[in-house]
């Protein structure tokens, strides 16, 4: 019967290095283990959003849900379709199979929302976009801009123009989502008292807006051998640019759109807010990839917070109000003393 122990006993030099060896293992591994503050489940899973402003949720079910839901209810691998609708937004969740590529079913859901384009209401104003969406992977970040002077769409403005691009192209970042407000819209505010005693209805406001903002040469200039197109830039941007727009003619009198209802500049969803001490605030909402390591894709974001608040206006304060990677840090510093301890109380019962 062979002693095992003898082995390693009369060889001390070999087993010396071979001790030295699976301790130098140890230490390699160590460094290489994944961290994640939860076991890395990738649920095959794409959101589709669609935007209508002003649309009732009603309206954003029947009209918009309801054509996306049976092109989106034909892609095979579909464990689970759930939808929401509010004021002027639809989701749209869409759970594939556990074997289903995720590639895959993004192309299929990209050819759906295709297919139903033609059945959506042509006065959407972007089409309806899909995002790969892990309801396992929580944000490891959430960063706040707040500001004195400047309104909430306009943080909103910068935040999805300047924030959200540089942001996406840090190593290591999977999604990142902005909250809490909304474009800038003008909004307005029509008196159905008035409308009817000017005898003003809704299709003459609307169709006054549209044309307002139509996009086309204002004449031309040309001669024997050549022509040239006038253009200007007369979009209304601003509450200041509608007011003054003639509705109709009433006894001679030009009928304006503020005789008939109040314009203001403001957001297109007035029902999506964010707080922060008081303040309005808009919210970063960054995610990582998959396989990214989560305290290093942090400390990626913090190292480019600087830059990052040099690229917006002075005015606008950014700061960090969540970091998910901090309970990791804090698990991760106490397996070290866990491992220390370990690793001293092993030597002192051997010696």
């Amino acid at each position: 019967m062979i002693n095992l122990s003898a082995l390693f006993i009369h060889r001390p030099v070999t087993t010396s290095l071979l001790t030295l060896a699976v301790a130098l293992a140890g230490v390699l591994a160590y460094w290489y283990l994944p961290v994640s503050s939860l076991p890395q489940v990738d649920f095959p899973t794409v959101t589709v959003q669609a935007q209508l402003p002003g649309a009732s949720s009603e309206t954003m079910s029947t009209a918009v849900a309801m054509p996306l839901e049976r092109a989106l209810g034909r892609i095979a691998g579909v464990n689970e379709m759930t939808s929401s609708s509010a004021m002027g937004s639809t989701q749209i969740t869409l759970q594939f199979d556990l074997t289903r590529d995720i590639n895959g079913a993004c192309r299929d859901v990209q050819a759906a929302i295709n297919a139903a384009t033609s059945f959506l209401p042509t006065t959407m104003p972007n089409r309806p976009t899909y995002r790969r969406d892990n309801p396992a992977d929580p944000p490891i970040l959430i960063l706040s801009l707040t500001s004195d002077t400047l309104h909430r769409g306009q943080i909103y403005d910068v935040a999805t123009t300047v924030l959200a691009q540089r942001i996406a192209q840090i190593s290591g970042i999977g999604q990142v989502q902005i909250a809490g407000a909304a474009l800038p819209a003008v909004r307005v505010e029509l008196n159905p008292n008035a409308m009817s005693h000017y005898g003003v209805g809704f299709e003459d406001v609307r169709k006054v807006i549209t044309d307002t903002n139509v996009t086309q040469p204002k004449g031309a200039i040309e001669n024997a051998t050549q022509r040239w197109q006038i253009q200007a830039n007369d979009q209304a941007d601003k509450a200041s640019d509608y007011a003054p727009l003639i509705v109709r003619y009433q006894n001679g009198a030009a009928v304006k759109l503020s005789d008939i209802g109040t314009v203001v500049d403001s957001v297109e969803d007035l029902r999506n807010t964010g707080v922060k001490n008081g303040k309005p605030s808009v919210l970063v909402i960054i995610k990582k990839q998959p396989l990214a390591n989560v305290i290093e894709t942090v400390d990626d974001v913090l190292a480019q917070l600087p830059q990052l608040r040099a690229t917006i206006p002075a005015s606008i304060e950014l700061s960090v109000v969540v970091d998910h990677s901090m309970s990791i840090r804090a698990s991760i510093k106490e397996v070290k003393h866990s491992l220390l301890l370990a690793t001293i109380l092993i030597i002192s019962q051997t010696i």
